[in-house]
This record gives structure tokens, sequence and C-alpha cells, in this order.
């Protein structure tokens, strides 16, 4: 199912989580039309390794130079016929270009004009330049990976350009939908600082529980059942078993029948466990592991490549992963959609 197949976008190609945003939209169905510059930018050159950028996937590319009038023309002509748009300028640049929301809401009243930026259009902060890591950083997310005063580790550029990108897929689909029963489009203004403020609220919840970035112990960074594990074989497992009937089932499957379940959250015995936990883990390969522990409510997962990743058979029956142009491979579809069963029919 495409719940998306009527819908037209325009997207002004940038990078990062714009194109990303473009390809979810793509994938739902949707028809987007990417205007492509006529010279590839340093960083899409360098992320692409000299290959056509693999967001453009599933797209129809038209590249065409903004600052000449003819095809300035040829990009409004397409936003005409559009039900949404995607930018990731600066804020200001599509205005002076011409193709700012007023020009394109004049053509097209129904219009939805997605911005993509990391600071929004708005805030001290809104012409500066920045990338995922910044944006993460000043949404205070990334101090809560920071364990005991230790330097917070970095994520990979999924946390804010895909948080973003998620995010302005889910406003331009709002937009679209009010578009819909009202007749009028609206502005998007989707900033990844505000996206990922917005994801945190979980642990913003904890945080301010004292679970989190706090001087007690926390059950995410210190407990001996939320963390990684290396195995003898160089490799990592998961264990993430908060509750404790799943505690009871680790617990078991470890062969740690002198410890107590009812005291999973006496801190005062996490260190001397998390020990335990490290040796035991250390002791025996990571398919060890997996055969124990993997399939059990243990709340365990082995730490896998992204190779390994597509091989592995739940992500193989789910087909969560799919071939991508020029010899690469990416995350298909999601969510997924499936019609409502149909209720059969009464008894008379």
């Amino acid at each position: 199912m495409k719940p998306l197949a009527s819908i037209r976008v325009v997207e002004f190609e940038g990078i990062g989580p714009g194109p990303l945003c473009g390809r979810m939209l793509a994938d739902m169905g949707a028809e987007v039309t990417v205007i492509a510059r006529p010279v590839a930018g340093v960083v899409t050159e360098r992320l692409s390794n000299g290959a056509p950028p693999p967001l453009r996937e599933g797209k129809r590319v038209v590249t065409l130079d903004l600052k000449q009038p003819a095809d300035k023309q040829q990009a409004l002509a397409l936003v005409a016929e559009s039900d949404g748009l995607i930018e990731g300028n600066r804020p200001g640049v599509m205005e002076r270009l011409g193709l700012g929301p007023a020009d394109c809401a004049a053509l097209n009243p129904r219009l939805v004009y997605g911005r993509m930026t990391g600071w929004g259009q708005s805030g001290p902060l809104a012409q500066a330049a920045g990338h995922d890591l910044n944006y993460v950083a000043l949404s205070g997310a990334l101090s809560l990976a920071a364990v005991d005063g230790q330097r917070p580790i970095v994520p990979p550029t999924v946390l804010g350009d895909a948080g973003g990108a998620l995010g302005l897929a889910f406003g331009m689909v709002s937009g679209l939908l009010q578009a819909r029963l009202t007749g009028r489009g609206c502005v998007v203004d989707a900033a990844i600082v505000d996206v990922v403020a917005m994801l945190g609220g979980i642990a913003q919840w904890v945080a301010a529980s004292g679970g989190l970035a706090g001087t007690a112990p926390s059950v995410f960074h210190d407990s001996p059942f939320y963390d990684t594990y290396r195995c003898v074989d160089g490799g990592f497992v998961t264990v993430g078993a908060i509750e404790p009937q799943f505690y009871r089932v680790l617990l078991d499957r470890l062969g740690l029948h002198d410890v107590d379940p009812a005291a999973q959250y006496d801190t005062a015995a996490w260190p001397a466990l998390k020990q335990r936990f490290q040796e035991l883990f250390l002791s025996r390969s990571r398919q060890h592991w997996c055969d124990l522990l993997e399939g059990t409510d243990a709340c365990f997962a082995p730490v896998l490549t992204l190779a390994e990743a597509v091989g592995h058979p739940h992500n193989q029956a789910r087909g969560i992963f799919g071939a991508a142009g020029h010899g690469g491979l990416r995350g298909l579809s999601a969510p997924r959609f499936d019609a409502l069963p149909e209720m059969p029919p009464k008894q008379s």
C-alpha cells in the first residue's frame, strides 16, 4: 500500500535530511521531482564517493540553474503543479531567488512548503552554519550520552539529520492533510534542533526523575542489566532487561542463580554484579550468547555490522534492507501499511 500515491512533491536538492525526507515520501508513493544544481556540492561528492547520490533513488531528477531566468521559470512551473515542496537552504536564500513561500503561494495556494534547517527559520542562530552533531548538542540530548563526566559519545549521523527528516516528513503529511481539508497550504518550519528536542521526550522524562545525567546511579549507564558487553571473539552483545520479569529470565539463562532477582534495583550491588557480567560475557563467543539468549525474554541482541544486519534472519524475514544503487544497501520503506481486514458478515 502506497498512501501518498496521489501526491506530487518538488525537492530543491540539498544534503542530508531534506533529500532523506524526499525519499521517505517517495517510498510512500509520492511522485518526487528533484531540482538538482548543475554542479554537485563538495559534501555530496565526498559522501557519494563520486557515484550519483543514493537519496535520489525513486525520484525524477531535473538539473536547473536557478540563477538563470528560464530555469527559474521551469522550477516555478513544477511548483505550480505540486502538492508539496522541500528546501533545505539557510533562511532567506529561497526568497532571494524569487522562490520563497510568498512567490510559490501566488502560483499555488494549496502548496505545503517544507523548510528543512538545523536551527529553524528564526532565532539568534538561524543564519549560523551547523551540522547534525551541533543540533543534537544544543537540544540537550548529547549530554545524556556522557557517563560519569566523560566525553559524550558522538552518535552516528542519524539522531539529528534522520530525526529532522522524519520530523519534516511528519510535518509535510500533516500539512497535506490540512490542505486537502481546507484548500490552503502552509509553511512547515522543520528545525533539527526542535525535532531532536521533541524526540527526546522519554529521555527528558527519565532525566527529570534523576535517572539520567544526575548524581544517582543510572539504569541506562550504571546497571548491569542495561549495557553492551565484549565477548571473547571481539564481538559485542547487548542486554536491556529493565523489567523484573525479564531480569529473572536473564539471570536464569546466565546461570546466576545466586543473584536475587528481587534485588535488581539495589544500586549498591551494581558495580560488583556488572563486573561479573563483564567477565561472564567475555568468557564465551558472541555466537554462544546468541544461541543461548536470542529470541528469549532476556532482552538481548548482538551488536551487528551493517553487513551482518542484512543477513540476520529476522531482518531478512521482515525485508528491512534492500539493495541500493551502485552496490550499496539501504533500509527500505517504514512504517508499513496494510488494508484493514474486512469484518465477517453478521450471522442472521
